[in-house]
């Protein structure tokens, strides 16, 4: 068990120092100001609405789902009612209606490259993690 924490963290800690990295060299490249993944950057009032509006939306969502798996038969599973599905597809949704806004709104037409790409290194190794037991590592 031991073993298995320790390739978790270093794992994780690896991925965060490939994504540091690639994020000082895009925010320099693309001359962008920093900013966090997942924060509460809105662009404008209508991306903090719509931003609002899918988060309760989520967890309506994730509600629902709850009781709909308390209920069911607890052998079958839907794969997609997961919560760790939902909340990478909240990740997803909300990451793109950024994307969005930035491209038609932002001062700086570079913020939606960096936010695709943060977005999509982040997909490919949540992917991976999800899809390989986290590298075989959780995998009993």
């Amino acid at each position: 068990m031991e073993n298995v924490l320790t390739n978790l963290i270093l794992i994780s800690s690896i991925f965060g120092l490939v994504l540091f990295f690639i994020n000082k060299f895009l925010r320099k490249w693309l001359n962008v100001e920093r900013k966090e993944f997942f924060s509460n950057h809105f662009v404008n009032e209508k991306h903090k609405k719509i931003d609002r509006t899918i988060r309760i939306s989520f967890i309506v969502l994730i509600l629902y789902v709850f009781f709909i798996n308390v209920s069911g038969n607890p052998l079958k599973h839907i794969w997609f009612l997961q919560p760790y599905i939902l909340l990478f597809g909240l990740v997803i949704v909300t990451e793109l209606v950024r994307i969005v806004m930035e491209k038609r709104y932002s001062k700086n037409k570079n913020d939606y490259i960096f936010t695709s790409v943060q977005l999509v290194v982040i997909s490919l190794f949540l992917l991976a993690v999800f899809s390989t037991d986290f590298f075989g590592l959780l995998a009993w």
